[in-house]
């Protein structure tokens, strides 16, 4: 059946979706750039407070951490940003 061959390319390693690309800036350099969700982190904490994302400029080599609100946190998720969850206590 045709259905079937077309199901079997469903899980087909060789098809790759589009890699996000993300635009940032650093705050010592002032340069603006593009990364992709490889290079950003994300922490989600018990707060607006503590959570954030961070990325290391390239072209000042400066370590970058910015906070993150609920919209950022989407975005960043959903593109495939590595995540880590702070527990508190």
């Amino acid at each position: 059946m045709d259905d079937l061959d077309a199901l079997d390319t469903v899980g087909d390693p060789a098809i790759t979706l589009p890699e996000v690309i993300y635009r940032a800036s650093c705050p010592e350099c002032r340069t603006s750039f593009e990364l992709s969700a490889d290079a950003l982190r994300l922490a989600i904490g018990g707060s607006h407070r503590t959570t954030f994302y961070s990325f290391t400029c390239p072209d000042c080599g400066s370590s970058v951490r910015k906070p993150a609100g609920d919209r950022i946190v989407e975005l960043l998720t959903d593109g495939g940003v590595r995540t880590m969850r702070l527990h508190t206590g």
